[in-house]
């Protein structure tokens, strides 16, 4: 009798066990809509150095929330039994411990303490702190000299690059971004046709680098600068010496496929890269233009008077 007395109470603890058991699961969560930033750098000086924690509360509530480690050890105590009402509620992570720290680079996960409901909640969302910025490497810039003229021949300047994670890429030009690529590959090229603030740029040197920005928003260190040249049209020299009467010669730099020329009264079209004009029978100086589109160049053509033969 006394064993069948055992038996019975074991059955109904173990009935009782189940049930409350069965209640919890059935018991809808004090919290809900949990929203939780991923991944954030509490050293990138950026819009993305903190995490944001939210969730619903469907109730009034004493809470205290803490950051647990991969261990499950706290880290930091974010608020210690706030009165908050029912509805969302936010709290942010800067990253830090108790002593004001940066915490080591990992997983991270937020637990929620409810006084009045009398429970703990391990967050089931992971946010990782990343401090590790970026490696991007300049592999190649080509061509160094281009015309983004539209005519489609040089029209670009194509920097290719390899990541040793995924990453944002940003080309920039005299330090300011003109290109920015996608996340994901490690390795590909970003362009430049040759516009600032969407406007053609002058003829000159410009100045090409690289950064990366990883998602967390640790930014790489800038690559070597590289230089290209803008160019339209230019003449192979500024100063031509020549003799009244006698013909002469000019090199013609350009991508386009042919260019006007203005010299002594005359005008022309060229497609050849050495443009050869005969100089004016008066001695004097005469400007002479080359001309490919809005773009033109100048040089100083000085006739002289034949020599006299002895």
């Amino acid at each position: 009798m006394p064993q069948t007395l055992v038996v019975l109470a074991l059955l109904g603890a173990t009935a009782a066990a189940f049930a409350v058991t069965e209640h919890l699961k059935l018991e809808r969560s004090p919290i809900t809509g949990t929203r939780v930033d991923k991944v954030f750098s509490p050293v990138c000086e950026c819009p993305r150095d903190f995490s944001v924690i939210s969730f619903i509360l469907r109730r009034p509530e004493t809470v205290t929330v803490r950051i647990l480690d991969a261990q499950g050890e706290a880290v930091r105590t974010l608020v210690r039994q706030r009165r908050e009402a029912k509805g969302r509620v936010s709290y942010t992570w800067d990253g830090l411990d108790e002593l004001g720290s940066v915490v080591a680079q990992g997983i991270y996960r937020p637990r929620v303490e409810l006084e009045r409901n009398g429970r703990t909640i391990v967050l089931p969302n992971p946010m990782r702190v990343d401090t590790t910025p970026p490696v991007v490497t300049l592999v190649s810039v080509l061509p160094r000299v281009f015309s983004p003229d539209g005519d489609g021949n040089r029209d670009r300047v194509v920097a290719r690059f390899r990541l040793d994670e995924k990453a944002r890429p940003l080309l920039l030009v005299d330090g300011t971004r003109q290109a920015l690529g996608r996340f994901g590959k490690r390795e590909g090229r970003l362009l430049w046709f040759g516009k600032e603030d969407g406007e053609q740029v002058r003829p000159g040197v410009y100045e090409i680098r690289l950064r990366a920005v990883d998602r967390a928003g640790n930014r790489s260190a800038r690559t070597r600068g590289v230089p290209v040249r803008a160019r339209f049209v230019e003449l192979g020299r500024n100063r031509v010496e020549t003799v009244a009467g006698e013909r002469f010669s000019i090199f013609v730099s350009t991508d386009a496929g042919s260019y006007d020329w203005r010299f002594a009264g005359r005008r022309g079209t060229r497609e050849r890269r050495v443009l050869r004009l005969r100089a004016p029978e008066s001695p004097g100086t005469y400007p002479l233009y080359v001309i490919v589109g809005d773009h033109a160049d100048r040089a100083v053509v000085v006739v002289t008077e034949p020599r006299a033969v002895p």
